[in-house]
Protein backbone atom coordinates (compact mmCIF):
# COMPACT_ATOMS: atom_id res chain seq x y z
CA UNK A 1 0.00 0.00 0.00
CA UNK A 2 1.25 3.48 -1.12
CA UNK A 3 2.50 5.60 2.07
CA UNK A 4 1.90 8.84 1.22
CA UNK A 5 3.95 11.62 3.38
CA UNK A 6 3.34 15.05 3.15
CA UNK A 7 5.79 17.43 3.51
CA UNK A 8 5.90 21.25 4.17
CA UNK A 9 8.48 23.84 4.97
CA UNK A 10 9.23 23.87 9.07
CA UNK A 11 8.00 20.29 9.60
CA UNK A 12 8.99 18.56 12.58
CA UNK A 13 11.38 15.97 12.08
CA UNK A 14 10.46 13.46 14.42
CA UNK A 15 6.69 13.42 13.29
CA UNK A 16 7.80 12.38 9.30
CA UNK A 17 10.89 10.03 10.23
CA UNK A 18 9.59 8.09 13.55
CA UNK A 19 6.61 7.21 11.52
CA UNK A 20 8.43 6.56 8.50
CA UNK A 21 10.82 4.04 10.13
CA UNK A 22 7.66 2.03 11.77
CA UNK A 23 5.68 2.40 8.03
CA UNK A 24 8.41 0.94 6.28
CA UNK A 25 8.46 -1.91 7.82
CA UNK A 26 5.88 -3.45 6.68
CA UNK A 27 6.72 -4.88 3.27
CA UNK A 28 3.82 -4.01 1.27
CA UNK A 29 4.14 -0.49 2.40
CA UNK A 30 5.47 1.24 -0.74
CA UNK A 31 6.87 4.95 1.05
CA UNK A 32 6.55 8.11 -0.85
CA UNK A 33 7.16 11.96 0.31
CA UNK A 34 4.89 14.41 -1.48
CA UNK A 35 4.79 18.41 -1.03
CA UNK A 36 2.13 20.43 -2.94
CA UNK A 37 4.74 21.00 -5.84
CA UNK A 38 7.36 18.82 -5.36
CA UNK A 39 11.11 19.53 -4.96
CA UNK A 40 12.96 20.30 -1.63
CA UNK A 41 11.15 20.76 1.43
CA UNK A 42 13.29 21.31 4.62
CA UNK A 43 12.31 20.57 8.22
CA UNK A 44 12.66 22.36 11.35
CA UNK A 45 15.38 21.12 12.38
CA UNK A 46 17.24 21.88 8.70
CA UNK A 47 17.02 17.94 7.17
CA UNK A 48 16.11 18.57 3.12
CA UNK A 49 13.70 15.87 1.63
CA UNK A 50 13.14 15.57 -1.88
CA UNK A 51 9.24 15.19 -2.66
CA UNK A 52 6.83 14.50 -5.65
CA UNK A 53 4.42 16.65 -6.22
CA UNK A 54 1.51 15.87 -4.71
CA UNK A 55 -0.78 15.67 -8.26
CA UNK A 56 1.51 12.86 -9.40
CA UNK A 57 0.57 10.29 -6.71
CA UNK A 58 -2.27 7.81 -6.26
CA UNK A 59 -3.81 8.83 -3.17
CA UNK A 60 -5.85 5.92 -2.21
CA UNK A 61 -3.10 4.54 0.23
CA UNK A 62 -2.25 6.02 3.54
CA UNK A 63 -1.50 9.50 4.07
CA UNK A 64 0.38 11.00 6.73
CA UNK A 65 -0.04 14.08 7.77
CA UNK A 66 3.23 15.39 10.36
CA UNK A 67 3.25 18.94 12.41
CA UNK A 68 5.41 21.26 13.03
CA UNK A 69 5.91 25.07 13.08
CA UNK A 70 5.11 25.03 9.55
CA UNK A 71 1.10 24.00 10.36
CA UNK A 72 0.82 27.92 12.30
CA UNK A 73 0.84 29.32 8.84
CA UNK A 74 -0.74 26.70 6.36
CA UNK A 75 -3.67 26.03 8.53
CA UNK A 76 -5.24 29.77 7.20
CA UNK A 77 -3.64 28.41 3.31
CA UNK A 78 -7.05 27.63 1.61
CA UNK A 79 -5.39 25.56 -1.37
CA UNK A 80 -3.46 23.69 1.39
CA UNK A 81 -6.46 22.85 3.41
CA UNK A 82 -8.46 21.79 0.17
CA UNK A 83 -5.22 19.51 -0.98
CA UNK A 84 -5.54 17.86 2.28
CA UNK A 85 -8.99 17.61 1.77
CA UNK A 86 -8.81 15.43 -0.90
CA UNK A 87 -5.79 13.56 -0.29
CA UNK A 88 -7.36 12.51 2.98
CA UNK A 89 -11.48 11.89 1.51
CA UNK A 90 -9.55 9.44 -0.73
CA UNK A 91 -6.93 7.71 1.52
CA UNK A 92 -7.89 4.04 2.93
CA UNK A 93 -6.60 5.52 5.96
CA UNK A 94 -5.19 9.32 7.39
CA UNK A 95 -2.57 9.55 10.16
CA UNK A 96 -1.72 12.94 11.61
CA UNK A 97 0.96 13.39 14.09
CA UNK A 98 1.35 16.39 16.80
CA UNK A 99 -0.29 19.71 14.67
CA UNK A 100 -0.61 17.89 11.66
CA UNK A 101 -4.26 17.15 13.43
CA UNK A 102 -4.82 21.24 12.84
CA UNK A 103 -4.32 20.67 9.51
CA UNK A 104 -6.83 17.66 9.42
CA UNK A 105 -9.58 19.39 11.46
CA UNK A 106 -9.34 22.83 9.42
CA UNK A 107 -10.76 20.47 6.59
CA UNK A 108 -13.73 19.42 8.02
CA UNK A 109 -13.07 15.95 8.09
CA UNK A 110 -12.76 15.50 11.84
CA UNK A 111 -15.92 16.90 12.34
CA UNK A 112 -18.14 14.84 15.25
CA UNK A 113 -14.60 12.43 15.31
CA UNK A 114 -12.12 11.92 18.78
CA UNK A 115 -9.03 13.36 17.73
CA UNK A 116 -5.76 14.49 20.01
CA UNK A 117 -2.94 16.65 19.27
CA UNK A 118 0.03 18.22 21.21
CA UNK A 119 -0.56 18.55 24.40
CA UNK A 120 1.63 21.82 24.37
CA UNK A 121 -0.35 23.35 21.39
CA UNK A 122 -3.72 21.59 22.26
CA UNK A 123 -5.76 25.08 22.63
CA UNK A 124 -4.74 26.51 19.79
CA UNK A 125 -5.35 23.18 17.96
CA UNK A 126 -8.70 23.02 19.38
CA UNK A 127 -9.57 26.89 18.47
CA UNK A 128 -8.65 25.77 14.77
CA UNK A 129 -11.86 23.29 14.58
CA UNK A 130 -13.92 23.25 18.02
CA UNK A 131 -16.73 21.02 16.04
CA UNK A 132 -13.66 18.18 16.65
CA UNK A 133 -14.25 15.35 19.97
CA UNK A 134 -10.86 16.55 20.94
CA UNK A 135 -9.35 14.29 23.66
CA UNK A 136 -6.88 15.98 25.74
CA UNK A 137 -5.91 12.87 27.58
CA UNK A 138 -4.75 10.59 24.50
CA UNK A 139 -1.71 9.56 23.25
CA UNK A 140 -3.75 8.92 20.13
CA UNK A 141 -6.81 8.54 19.36
CA UNK A 142 -8.44 6.71 16.53
CA UNK A 143 -12.22 7.08 14.85
CA UNK A 144 -12.68 5.31 11.79
CA UNK A 145 -10.24 5.74 8.85
CA UNK A 146 -8.42 8.51 10.97
CA UNK A 147 -5.61 8.38 13.32
CA UNK A 148 -4.26 11.24 15.68
CA UNK A 149 -1.22 11.49 17.87
CA UNK A 150 -0.05 13.89 20.44
CA UNK A 151 3.26 15.03 20.09
CA UNK A 152 6.36 14.56 18.05
CA UNK A 153 7.20 10.98 20.00
CA UNK A 154 3.81 9.75 20.19
CA UNK A 155 3.48 9.19 16.13
CA UNK A 156 5.73 6.69 17.11
CA UNK A 157 3.51 4.92 19.48
CA UNK A 158 0.21 5.90 17.07
CA UNK A 159 1.92 4.26 13.88
CA UNK A 160 2.11 0.66 16.24
CA UNK A 161 -1.08 1.04 17.49
CA UNK A 162 -2.17 1.27 13.88
CA UNK A 163 0.22 -1.85 12.91
CA UNK A 164 -1.63 -3.54 15.39
CA UNK A 165 -5.66 -2.89 14.57
CA UNK A 166 -4.26 -3.71 10.88
CA UNK A 167 -1.83 -7.10 11.28
CA UNK A 168 -2.22 -7.44 15.23
CA UNK A 169 -0.27 -6.79 18.60
CA UNK A 170 2.52 -8.93 17.93
CA UNK A 171 3.39 -7.52 15.07
CA UNK A 172 3.62 -4.41 16.06
CA UNK A 173 5.33 -5.05 19.21
CA UNK A 174 8.14 -6.94 17.09
CA UNK A 175 8.40 -4.03 15.35
CA UNK A 176 9.14 -2.11 18.55
CA UNK A 177 11.87 -4.77 19.68
CA UNK A 178 14.02 -4.62 15.74
CA UNK A 179 14.28 -0.38 16.81
CA UNK A 180 14.80 -0.98 20.14
CA UNK A 181 12.26 1.77 21.08
CA UNK A 182 9.69 0.82 24.35
CA UNK A 183 6.06 1.23 23.01
CA UNK A 184 3.22 3.06 24.78
CA UNK A 185 0.86 0.86 23.99
CA UNK A 186 -1.91 2.54 25.54
CA UNK A 187 -3.49 5.22 23.43
CA UNK A 188 -5.44 6.40 25.98
CA UNK A 189 -2.91 7.52 28.46
CA UNK A 190 -0.51 10.13 27.72
CA UNK A 191 1.71 11.14 30.44
CA UNK A 192 2.32 14.61 28.89
CA UNK A 193 -1.15 15.69 29.12
CA UNK A 194 -1.78 18.64 31.53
Amino acid sequence: MDVNILLFDDFETLDVFGPVEILGRIEENCLQFLSISGGIVKSRQGTEVLTKPVADADHKGILLVPGGQGTRELVSDTLFIENIRCMAAESAYCLSVCTGSALLAKTGLLDGLKATSNKRAFDWVQSVNENVNWISSARWASDGKFYTSSGVSAGMDMSLGFIADRFGKDISQEIADAIEYIWNDDKNSDPFAR
